[in-house]
């Protein structure tokens, strides 16, 4: 099915699958979904994230030691799928377990499990072409990753090659909460809208609800993910309830800042 942007700005959100276990991820989906997260971002944990900073590492760490596969991901999201038939999903992987399991083989997994489509941290557009064409088959979104030191000869590239939509980076290095969003995220967002009609997610950086809201105001969806993970971290036992709290608080700050104008 297509993805669904529903709200402005729309919640990707992202999570480490198996963190603390797969049990309560799958309670922490749907908690998210319920809060308001428009996509779901399953992230596959991987023994070296270089694209991560410290607290997806960790939890990378925590889902590996507990013997979490992209198998299990793909289960994950089947159950997700049945239990909430309009949410986004987007498996969220390195390129290696996709590799270790097959392209085609992990294509026709992904299709069955319901999935809306993927997004592979480390594989380049220039050499995705095997990729692109094995989920075209399956009619399954291929996002790529867009960032401020993209030429735009490579900006067009990432458009004709994305569905779904187009995820800017809102600054270089890996990902973490910061105090503020780099100017060049939204200079970024206005480079990619020349080339390609698709939404446009801003992530990388991107952890309270004055951040969400002041980059819905010039992109169409905001990626949250290391924010989410630490609450994750920090609230043993009850997960999902701090996860939902935690977007419950985003979305109503989007609501009042819309209402007050």
């Amino acid at each position: 099915m297509p993805l669904r942007f529903q709200h402005k700005p729309s919640l990707i959100a992202y999570l480490t699958c198996g963190d603390p276990d797969m049990e309560t991820t799958h309670a922490i989906v749907l908690a998210a979904i319920d809060a308001g997260a428009d996509v779901v971002e399953l992230g596959v944990p991987f023994s070296d994230p270089i694209a991560d900073g410290p607290v997806i590492q960790r939890a990378s760490e925590r889902a590996l030691r507990r013997g979490t596969t992209l198998k299990d991901v793909l289960a994950l999201a089947r159950a997700v799928r049945a239990d909430r038939p309009a949410a986004g999903l987007i498996v969220f992987s390195y390129l290696n377990p996709i590799l270790r399991m097959g392209l085609a083989r992990f294509c026709a997994a992904a299709s069955a499990a319901g999935v809306d489509g993927a997004l592979i941290t480390d594989l380049t557009v220039d050499e995705a072409a095997e990729y692109i064409a094995c989920m075209r088959e399956r009619n399954l979104a291929t996002v790529f990753l867009a960032a401020p030191t993209s030429p735009d000869a490579r900006l067009a590239k990432i458009a004709a090659a994305a569905r779904g939509f187009v995820y800017a980076v809102s600054r270089t290095g890996v990902t973490g909460t910061r105090a503020d969003v780099s100017s060049d995220a939204q200079e970024l967002v206005a480079r990619i809208r020349k080339f390609s009609r698709l939404p446009v997610a801003v992530g990388f950086g991107i952890s309270t609800p004055e951040q969400f809201v002041d980059v819905g105001k010039w992109a169409d969806a905001v990626v949250v993910g290391s924010a989410i993970v630490e609450r994750i971290e920090q609230n043993l036992g009850r997960e999902a309830a701090a996860v939902a709290q935690f977007i419950g608080s985003l979305r109503r700050h989007a609501t009042s800042t819309v209402n007050s104008r």
